[in-house]
């Protein structure tokens, strides 16, 4: 039995009704990973900071941004993060150096 024209036009525009509802799902599924792992990284981050500043849990978020602001934000921060981002893995970050607290 063949199949005529308007047969398999039928068919291909059901297969291509498959192939847009299967990209429509991939796109979705990206979609949602990439949610998760961006919820993930700032919880951790979040976590991280809240393990470094004592009390964190007490002060606001304008707080948290002010301290933020004064400390990444200040000469020596904006060098850390460059020296930091351009030696990606070629120093082990216990290695950068830090003034201590007298000299600053």
């Amino acid at each position: 039995m063949t199949k005529t024209v308007n047969e398999k036009i039928a068919m291909y525009d059901e297969k291509i009704e498959q192939y847009q509802n299967q990209k429509k799902k991939l796109i979705q599924k990206h979609n949602a990973d990439e949610r998760k792992a961006r919820t993930k990284r700032l919880i951790e981050r979040g976590a991280i900071l809240e393990s470094l500043i004592e009390n964190a849990e007490l002060l606001t978020n304008d707080q948290i941004t002010h301290i933020l602001k004064c400390t990444i934000g200040s000469s020596f921060g904006e060098k850390i993060i460059t020296q930091t981002k351009s030696e990606v893995s070629a120093t082990p970050i216990e290695e950068i150096e830090i003034p201590s607290e007298e000299s600053s």
